[in-house]
C-alpha cells in the first residue's frame, strides 16, 4: 500500500560560494492516511526543512514529494501557494497571530482564502476557547494563543496539520494539554497530524516515529499501540 505521503530521495542543498551545504540529505519515508507522525531530531538536523518542503513553504533541490497522490515537488508557484492555501494547516512554534485581531478574527481571517472551510467559532468551541472568542492575543496565555492557532489551522479543514515545535514555548502541563487537543484531533477527525520535536519522550503517543539525524532519516518506527500523553511524563 502506498502512503498518503511520501518523500523519495528528498534533498535540500544550498550552495554557499564554492561550498554545497545538505540541509536534508536524501531522506525516505512514508506515511499513511489518519496517523499521528512524531518527527524527531536535534536541532539542524533537517526536521524544519523537511516540514517545509511537505507543507509547500519550500521546495526540494532533488527528489520526489507526493501527498494524497500529487507530486508537489513538480508544482510551480502558483500551485504551490494553492496547495499551502487549501490543502495544509501550519501550527507554529510562536503561535503567529495577528495581534489586533481577536482570537475569532484570527480563524476568521485564515478562513477568507479557504476552499472548503469550517465554521470558526464552532471550531473554537472544540479547542476549549468558546469563552475567550473576543479576546485579543495579549488577553490570552501562550497555552490559548496556541489553541487559536490550532483552531485556524482546523478550521480551513486541511489534508495535512503540519505542527513546528507546537509546545517550545509552553510549560510543562500547557505542552501536554496541546498534545493531547492534537492527537485527539487526529483520532476523531482522522486528521494526519505530523509533529516535529526535539523532545524524543513524546515519541509513543504517535502511530509512526520517525527519526532525522544530519539530514538523513536514522530510524522508523511504527507504534503497535500508541500510549496517551496524559500517560507520558518528561
Amino acid at each position: 500500500m502506498s502512503g498518503f505521503v511520501e518523500l523519495r530521495q528528498v534533498k535540500k542543498l544550498y550552495q554557499m560560494g564554492e561550498v554545497t551545504i545538505p540541509a536534508v540529505d536524501g531522506v525516505d519515508f512514508e506515511i499513511q492516511r489518519g496517523e499521528f507522525v512524531v518527527i524527531v531530531g536535534p536541532s539542524g538536523a533537517g526536521k524544519t526543512t523537511v516540514l517545509n518542503i511537505l507543507g509547500g513553504m519550500d521546495t526540494c533541490t532533488e527528489g520526489t514529494v507526493l501527498v494524497d497522490g500529487e507530486d508537489i515537488s513538480s508544482y510551480k508557484n502558483r500551485r504551490l501557494t494553492a496547495y499551502r492555501r487549501d490543502e495544509i494547516g501550519f501550527v507554529f512554534q510562536f503561535y503567529n497571530l495577528v495581534q489586533n485581531l481577536t482570537a475569532l478574527e484570527n480563524v476568521e481571517l485564515a478562513l477568507q482564502i479557504s476552499k472548503d472551510p469550517l465554521d470558526a467559532a464552532q471550531v473554537l468551541g472544540e479547542v476549549g476557547l468558546s469563552e475567550r472568542m473576543d479576546n485579543f492575543p495579549a488577553q490570552l496565555s501562550g497555552g490559548e494563543q496556541q489553541r487559536v492557532a490550532i483552531a485556524r489551522a482546523l478550521a480551513k479543514n486541511p489534508k495535512l496539520l503540519l505542527c513546528d515545535e507546537p509546545t517550545g514555548a509552553l510549560d510543562y502541563n500547557t505542552g501536554k494539554a496541546i498534545l493531547k487537543l492534537l492527537q485527539d484531533t487526529c483520532r476523531e477527525k482522522g486528521m494526519t497530524v505530523i509533529v516535529i520535536t526535539h523532545n524524543s519522550a513524546i515519541a509513543p503517543m504517535a502511530d509512526r516515529v520517525i527519526r532525522i539525524k544530519n539530514g538523513r532519516v536514522s530510524e522508523m518506527l511504527l507504534n503497535e499501540h500508541p500510549i496517551p500523553v496524559e500517560q507520558i511524563e518528561w
